[in-house]
């Protein structure tokens, strides 16, 4: 979980398994990569070699590349002191009444409308974990009904039913959106009167599938309404614009999203005194359980030892836990998180081998280590990769032992397979670093969103879900889809964030790059396409909302929200390489993890 990965590419092993990246992008002819590269930090660091038969050649002084990262801002002191006083018996006893409260509540509304509004509230809150029977029952009663007339010209009403029965995998079609058109085919710019209706558009529009044409004129029309609003209207309903036009409801992460609409919710006038009340209370707790975790993550970091003895990969145990949480927030999958957390600080440190510090003769023997995997194989390797290379496989085993022992199921297979892919797609970026080369746009994409390392993260993941989950559903064209359109969003988003460092240092071109030489154009017009490949991206990802089988359901939601967490990782820059230093950032940690809601 990368940003972690800056690496790129899959060789033919992975490659014959996917289909082509994306078919709007186009490739370009291959040419020799001779810019020189700027900022490069070169150590000749004084380092013993390994002396054994087929070890890199002894050497004293070995030319290293430096990233130089900075230390994190979040260290074991930090996480150590993380506490809270929402734990016990009478604070759960008080949930449990207000739950109680607001499922009455469910029960009590009537009006399809204000039911919607009342599932949606409680969704964005973050509650919806606690209400899936009540929120399941509502949905089906929606989907079942027909539209009153009075419904169907009411534009808030018909996209808040859509957007609500699309991203829980009801079949639904756009059709009913064309009752807004005038008879030049437009949307009717007296649309643009109803900023409520227009907002709901807009979020709607971004769960379309490729070829849904109405929904792609809707998301335009109502961007640019929706951004020129200067005020004169209501306060609260201004800020929600404000807050959606930046970033879509659909590709926010979902926990950061619940603290922010929680405090926005606070202001309405119309607000349900126990539903806030519930929102704040189960925040206060679900954070308690993930501050808990965190502390386990830290000292299981700490007692690794392989940020004190790698010292230049990058120690970002607190940013991977945020990836983790992003990706599974939900409070019962904590062995879920854990296994991501962990799973996201290997990757960090193994791209940071890969990426920054191995020579291409040891990312060889590395690679073919890792392959084998077999601790034999550890010997052909220099003594900081050895280091490197046991925690890998010691703790990938902990994981499957771990599935073994509480669900039945033999899941190395599986893992070491990713694993394998992954280094094997670091290696050819790093072969293409050393000869030079400068791959098309198309050859990157295809290449880079194994790189991303997406699929190490969702197989990981699907396995620790503590549900005995069928091996031959991840075979299914659906999970395939998921886990590969997941990654190329996570991709696109790593490398609008962090493409300008990593070339500045050295490394190959990047997706803005390649398009740059490829249409000759400047870096914000690469940028901006950049930008649209994420958008069709995010189109063919959410046709995998609509599936047949509930097992996949997890998974399912935790590849829409390892995209999402990217989008939030990178919004202001390179946030896990830069360990979450811009105050923007730095707050968003605290509001997650350190700061409770606080009661009169």
């Amino acid at each position: 979980m990368p940003g972690l990965a800056a690496s790129g590419a899959g060789t033919a092993d992975v490659a014959s398994a996917r289909d082509t990246a994306v078919a709007a992008m186009p490739g370009v002819a291959a040419e020799p990569y001779t810019e020189e590269p700027e900022h490069v930090a070169v150590v000749a660091e004084e380092r013993p070699t390994a002396s054994v038969a087929g070890a890199p050649a002894d050497s004293s002084l070995v030319p290293r590349r430096s990233a130089n990262y900075k230390p994190s801002k979040w260290d074991s002191n930090f996480v150590e002191s993380l506490e809270s006083d929402y734990r016990g018996e009478n604070h759960e006893m008080y949930i449990e009444k207000l739950m109680g409260d607001v499922k009455h509540l469910m029960k009590e509304v009537v009006n399809p409308i204000e039911k919607m509004e009342l599932v949606d509230t409680i969704q964005r809150l973050g509650l919806g974990y606690l209400f899936n029977k009540e929120i399941k029952e509502v949905l089906n009663t929606i989907a079942s009904s027909k539209p009153t007339f009075k419904t169907k010209k009411d534009l808030h009403a018909v996209a808040l039913q859509f957007r609500l029965l699309r991203q829980h995998g009801y079949e639904v079609s756009p059709d009913a959106f064309h009752e807004f058109k005038d008879e030049m085919g437009g949307f009717k710019e007296s649309l643009c009167m109803d900023i409520k209706g227009m907002l709901s558009l807009y979020e709607a529009s971004h769960l379309s599938f490729q070829g849904e044409v109405v929904l792609d004129e809707a998301r335009e029309f109502t961007s640019t309404h929706l951004k020129a609003i200067k005020g004169n209207i209501d306060l609260v309903l201004l800020k929600k614009v404000r807050h959606s036009v930046e970033i879509p409801l659909h590709w926010r992460m979902l926990r950061l999203e619940a603290r922010w609409y929680i405090e926005t919710y606070d202001e309405e006038d119309g607000k349900n005194p126990s539903l806030a009340e519930l929102a704040k209370h189960d925040f206060n707790s679900v954070q308690t359980i993930y501050q808990r975790s965190l502390k386990r993550m830290s000292r299981w970091w700490r007692d690794l030892g392989l940020g004190e003895r790698l010292e230049f990969s990058r120690d970002r145990l607190v940013e991977c836990f945020l990836w983790a949480t992003g990706t599974v927030f939900d409070p019962q999958f904590e062995r879920c998180r854990e296994v991501l957390t962990k799973v996201a600080q290997l990757i960090t440190t193994i791209d940071d081998v890969y990426d920054v510090y191995g020579t291409l003769e040891e990312l060889e023997l590395f690679t073919d280590a890792v392959d084998r995997w077999d601790v034999r194989a550890m010997k052909q390797l220099p003594e900081y990769m050895k280091i490197c290379y046991l925690a890998l496989y010691n703790t990938t085993n902990d994981i499957a032992y771990e599935a073994l022992n509480e669900e039945g199921l033999d899941v190395i297979p599986y893992l070491k397979k990713v694993w394998t892919d992954l280094c094997k797609s670091y290696l050819v970026e790093a072969r293409w670093y050393s000869n030079g080369y400068k791959p098309t746009l198309e050859e990157y994409l295809e290449n880079a969103w194994t790189s991303i390392s997406g699929t190490v993260c969702l197989v990981h993941a699907y396995f620790s879900f503590g549900q005995k989950m069928p091996f031959e559903a991840l075979n299914y064209s659906n999970t395939s889809s998921l886990i590969k359109w997941s990654s190329m969003i996570f991709r696109l988003c790593d490398d609008l964030g962090t493409s300008s460092d990593e070339v500045a240092r050295g490394d190959v071109p990047k997706s803005i790059q390649c398009y740059m030489y490829e249409a000759g154009v400047s870096e914000c017009v690469a940028r901006d396409h950049i930008k649209y490949l994420i958008a069709e991206a995010w189109k063919k990802m959410n046709e995998c909302l609509v599936h047949d089988t509930p097992l996949l359901q997890p998974l399912i939601n935790a590849g829409i929200s390892l995209a999402r967490t990217a989008h939030c990782m990178y919004e202001h820059g390179d946030g896990h390489g830069h360990g979450f230093s811009n105050e923007l950032d730095k707050k968003r940690v605290s509001l997650l993890l350190a700061e409770p809601f606080k009661f009169m």
